[in-house]
């Protein structure tokens, strides 16, 4: 079994983290049967960005690392609170180990920059929030990171993204770096999302 760490930030949006728990939830019971997610947080109650309140199964000081296969981070907003989780040394020191480790990290949306506050991505391709409104690619450049134009950017085993709209093709790209690209297909078409269309 794969098990894939969900790490939740206070003010993490529920949507960006639903999608990791929802894929690879398909694949548990649909797909090849492999992964399975564990939602932990930095405490035992956490407010989503627009106050869902959610329970985490685990703390992170509940949890060995080691027994973990990859690890899963949904962005969320600085007024709800976000960055003071996902800036802190416990959020660094999960990041750190997995990256030391060599093991598949996917972020979506503003959650690179706590990959970059890690300073993982110091020389290394990256992206995050990517609206013209919005100052976050400053930021991840300020981290170190080579900010790319584009909605998703895998560089080595790291998957960063560009906004919430990205958030089901970087859960189908966690997959099938866990499984196969041919399993993936098999659960994306399963939930809906077949490239092949019907007459």
């Amino acid at each position: 079994m794969k098990k894939v760490l969900l790490l939740l930030a206070d003010g993490f949006e529920a949507v960006e983290a639903s999608v990791f728990t929802d894929v690879l939830g398909w694949n548990k019971w649909e797909g090849d049967g492999s992964t399975e997610v564990v939602t932990v947080g930095l405490r035992n109650k956490l407010t989503c960005t627009w106050n869902f309140t959610i329970i985490p199964e685990k703390t992170i000081n509940e949890i060995q690392l080691d027994e973990f296969d990859a690890l899963a981070i949904p962005g969320g907003f600085e007024e709800a609170g976000f960055y003071k989780d996902a800036y802190s040394q416990e959020f660094s020191n999960v990041i750190q180990h997995f990256y030391t480790k060599q093991k598949p990290i996917a972020s979506i949306c503003v959650a690179s920059l706590a990959l970059g506050k890690s300073g993982i991505l110091t020389g290394k391709r990256a992206t995050t929030y990517n609206h013209p409104t919005s100052k976050r690619k400053e930021q991840l450049k300020n981290f170190g990171a080579v900010v790319q134009n584009e909605l998703i950017v895998q560089e080595g085993n790291i998957i960063t993204s560009s906004n919430p709209g990205t958030a089901f093709d970087v859960a189908f790209l966690l997959l099938e770096k866990l499984t196969s690209k041919e399993n993936t297909e098999h659960v994306k078409e399963l939930m809906g999302f077949s490239t092949t269309k019907t007459k």
